[in-house]
């Protein structure tokens, strides 16, 4: 089923690409040479999601700390995303809501105790962290999913009191004490249409790219001192349920809440932009026996996640389960059961399996092999690595070895086909001399759609480099002794699309005498 409208765009054609380079390229002497239109094919660029995720909850990875100053708080996030510029990632997976709380200016919840050690306490001087980072983030050319915890209302390990205008203080009724923490029950339908409001006002006022949740539903078992499991105390919900007529059994119930949740938050977030994707990174087995030689955790009867259910009818743009084992153990083996969830994948939506650089005795050779086994997966396009702490490292050399072996080029995220196909007019591109003795690259968009990306392209030799470089950039200096033989530009929109190349070629002139 095919959710929100499909962006229309003019279809371009290589008769309008050589009107528009006759029109718009500024042919000028330069070392004997001219840049001239040119029926030039350059190299496909390589199609990759390189992702990581940022947690803010008990401050793992941004702040460092709580009770930071603004700017200091600034100050790391713009390291964070330096760092992932350095490393050619191409999107930051932000956690925004931890806990029924908010890293961002919200009517609706309380500013979160990561930010200042204080729920509900702003940060100071005033300013907004989520606006903040989807600007410096686009401004370097990297996605910026937000990153929701949709039940968790309060942390084990929280530190502050519940503000006034916390969910637990406002409504009570919809919040269920569970060992140290409190939860949300997804089993009061007035508490999931809260959520997806949540989620919707961030999609509404924020320009970002994504909406991500990870693997929390219902929690994870709890036990009591005694070490004995804790049932989840849902016991209103599920008896009003029955009262009403429910004959579904209470696991099957509690599935049917979250897959019904999953299906409206994913239609609803199309229904006010369609380009923004929506993502889950569900645990990493389905369950037990999934493929058959798979043993662990069985997250369907567990926590009641059908994420197999949500893959194969489509309710996301892409999945990322995590699969945070090692390659070798038969129980838990990274390429097979990476290869199970791309056979689920029938909606072939984006497989971006999550990968762990922390994990005790991870080496680099390891994740190495990781990413060069999803690049085999067909089907698989991509990584998410937790988290980016390990990334401000260099533990046992693997951030060194990613850079170096497998992501020594920049990469573009794949492009989400069935929410639009149409790729972005041809741009327009001029060269043209510099007052400093430099040369001029100059680019405009040839539509009214705005530009997510430029790809530029240039050959020197036999060597092509490539640069993507953000859609609000218009403009490259060149030094006159570095000018390359072939300059190629495409525009990107927001859905991924790549236009038709306008290629230049540099011609030698011959002076006249």
């Amino acid at each position: 089923m095919q959710y929100g409208r499909v962006i229309k765009k003019p279809a371009s054609s290589w008769n309008e690409l050589l009107v528009s380079l006759l029109f718009s390229v500024s042919p000028f002497p330069c070392a004997n040479a001219a840049y001239v239109a040119a029926n030039i094919i350059p190299p496909a660029p390589m199609r990759e999601f390189r992702g990581a995720w940022v947690a803010t909850v008990g401050n793992i990875d941004w702040p460092s700390k709580a009770g930071l100053s603004s700017e200091q708080q600034k100050a790391e996030l713009l390291s964070i995303l330096d760092r992932a510029v350095h490393l050619k990632l191409n999107a930051i997976l932000l956690q925004v809501r931890p806990a029924c709380d908010a890293l961002y200016v919200s009517t609706l919840e309380p500013w979160s105790e990561y930010l200042t050690g204080r729920m509900g306490q702003a940060p100071t001087p005033s300013y907004d962290p989520l606006s903040f980072a989807v600007e410096e983030a686009h401004r370097r050319g990297l996605e910026l999913h937000a990153w929701f915890n949709p039940f968790r209302a309060r942390h084990l390990n929280a530190r502050s009191a519940p503000a006034a205008n916390h969910i637990s203080k406002t409504r009570p009724q919809w919040v269920r004490q569970y060992g140290k923490a409190l939860w949300l029950d997804p089993g009061e339908s007035a508490a999931r249409d809260y959520s997806i409001r949540v989620v919707l006002d961030v999609v509404r006022r924020y320009d970002i790219d994504g909406v991500h949740l990870d693997d929390y539903f219902y929690p994870y078992q709890e036990e009591d001192a005694a070490g004995n499991p804790l049932a989840f105390p849902d016991w209103p919900s599920w008896k009003h349920y029955q009262e009403t007529g429910g004959k579904l059994s209470r696991n099957d119930w509690r599935r049917a809440n979250i897959d019904g949740f999953v299906e409206r938050l994913y239609q609803s977030i199309k229904a006010e932009k369609p380009f923004v994707k929506f993502g889950v990174s569900p645990f990493g087995i389905w369950r037990p026996g999934f493929p058959e030689q798979i043993r662990g955790y069985d997250a369907y009867e567990k926590i009641y996640a059908d994420s197999r259910k949500w893959l194969v009818n489509g309710w996301g743009d892409y999945f990322a389960p995590q699969l945070y084992w090692n390659i070798d153990p038969p129980e838990q083996s990274y390429p097979v059961l990476l290869k199970w969830w791309a056979d689920q994948n029938v909606r072939k939506r984006h497989l971006w399996p999550g990968n762990a650089l922390s994990r005790s005795g991870r080496t680099a050779e390891e994740i190495l092999n990781q990413v060069r086994l999803t690049r085999k997966q067909p089907g698989a396009t991509g990584n998410v690595f937790w988290s980016f702490k390990s990334f401000l490292g260099n533990r046992g050399n693997i951030v060194e070895a990613l850079s170096r072996e497998v992501y020594s080029q920049p990469a573009l995220v794949p492009a989400s086909s069935w929410l639009d196909n149409t790729p972005p007019g041809i741009p327009r591109l001029t060269v043209a001399n510099e007052a400093s003795g430099r040369v001029k690259i100059s680019w405009h968009a040839s539509t009214a759609e705005p530009v997510w990306l430029w790809m530029l392209q240039t050959k020197a030799g036999n060597e092509w480099r490539l640069e993507i470089l953000p859609g609000r950039q218009n403009a490259q200096s060149l030094a006159r002794n570095v000018l390359p033989e072939v300059i190629v530009l495409r525009a990107i929109d927001r859905c991924g699309n790549a236009s038709m190349p306008a290629p230049l070629a540099r011609q030698e002139v011959i002076p006249k005498p």
